[in-house]
């Protein structure tokens, strides 16, 4: 049975060393005796123990990233092949964190750790940043006695899955800032610069063109109406994010029409797969059985197709069909996994295959987001042209039209 970690807090104190030297820091404890003693044990007097409030401002504020427990993970990996106890090693590194809540985090698997639960179990107390994959892992190594290694396997894996989820992001955000600053200037130059040609053109005494028209009437439209265009926008993407966190049918039918997307489909496809080598070679080299990395491996590719794909893959290697066929029979890896899974299922390297795999997808990514953002520069230049330009040809025509007539 687990037992409870008792809550901690930060104290700041002031005191003496040993040479009668005042020096001040901070240190986490349960009580300020507490903190005291622990203080006196160091050669510390401590004459002054205060507990810290949190900042209103700062660090305080941070919410806890998943490249915080990429950092996490790698710093543990660090200290436990250096030699150093795993006590000792959350007390480290929480001392260079300024982020108060990893911090926290961090102080909080101390106290579990410390009140006899294994470093897995305090794992597992914290499922909003730990997940089962991670927890698994690290379990594996306590049970092996190879808790270095198996630390070293999960920082590896959790700094590659983020760096991809980062170009993934980065791939879907550059078209919707192009969208925003394309909406912006139009919406701009309609309301502030299109109003003040309006002006110009009612002493014209002669009929606009067509084009001018529609110009100064979508310019009054959003004047007039600015409040309910901004409210139908945050109500479309208010009623869009509700939808994807209620409606897995929602969520579903979006990863699919995602993968057929151009060019962004490519990418999320080839992510899907690096994510799906990268985890199974992770489990697999951990010792984990097959069947049982299967599962993690599933909720990890992060796309509907590719989990129900991998569900098919484990109920197919439950029944002793191989690795590699069962992948080709689902229709969804592309052959060059499906051959180097099937070389190293015959040669019985099939992590070191794996890994391979990942890396490749991984550099393709890469590639085509960089691809995606170069192609993207002169598009935006075009886009914004053509919004800029089009309401200025707009604008000017009427004089045109009226120096013709001069």
């Amino acid at each position: 049975m687990a037992v409870k970690a008792l809550k901690t807090s930060t104290f700041s104190w002031e005191g003496t060393d040993r040479k009668g030297a005042k020096i001040k820091g901070e240190t986490s404890g349960q009580n300020p005796a507490l903190v005291k003693a622990q203080l006196r044990k160091q050669g510390i007097n401590p004459t002054k123990v205060r507990k810290k409030s949190a900042s209103l401002f700062g660090g305080a504020g941070k919410k806890i990233k998943p490249m915080d427990i990429a950092l996490f993970a790698r710093q543990m990996a660090t200290m436990m092949k250096a030699g150093v106890p795993l006590l000792q090693s959350f007390d480290i590194i929480a001392e260079g964190l300024d982020n108060q809540n990893m911090r926290k985090l961090v102080e909080d698997l101390k106290q579990y750790v410390a009140a006899g639960n294994s470093f897995a179990s305090a794992l597992r107390s914290k499922p909003l940043y730990f997940d089962d994959l991670f927890c698994n892992l690290v379990e594996a190594g306590e049970q092996a006695g190879a808790l270095e290694d198996l630390l070293d396997r999960v920082a590896t894996y959790k700094e590659k899955t983020e760096a991809l989820k980062s170009k993934i992001k980065k791939a879907m955000n550059y078209p919707i800032a192009v969208v925003l600053v394309a909406c912006i200037v139009t919406a701009i130059l309609l309301i502030k610069v299109v109003p003040q040609f309006e002006s110009v053109f009612a002493n014209f005494g002669a009929e606009l063109p067509a084009f001018t028209q529609f110009v100064i009437g979508l310019s009054k439209g959003l004047q007039e109406w600015w409040w309910v265009f901004l409210g139908a926008i945050f109500g479309i993407g208010f009623a869009f994010s509700e939808t994807k966190k209620r409606s897995e049918k929602f969520r579903n039918g979006l990863d699919r029409f995602i993968l057929k997307a151009p060019v962004v489909g490519d990418i999320v496809y080839k992510s899907s797969v690096a994510r799906y080598a990268r985890t199974l070679a992770t489990t697999f080299a951990a010792g984990v059985p097959l069947v049982e990395a299967l599962d993690s491996v599933a909720g990890a590719t992060g796309n509907i197709i590719f989990k129900n794909a991998v569900n098919q893959v484990k109920q197919d290697v439950t029944s002793g069909m191989q690795l590699n066929f069962s992948m080709r029979g689902t229709g969804v890896f592309p052959s060059m996994a499906i051959q180097m899974t099937a070389i190293g299922e015959e040669s019985g390297a099939l992590d070191m295959m794996l890994d391979k795999v990942a890396s490749y997808y991984e550099a393709e990514v890469d590639n085509a987001v960089d691809g995606l953002t170069s192609l993207m520069e002169p598009i935006i230049m075009s886009v914004l042209g053509v919004l800029v330009g089009g309401l200025i040809v707009a604008m000017y025509l009427p004089i045109f039209a009226l120096g013709a007539v001069v």
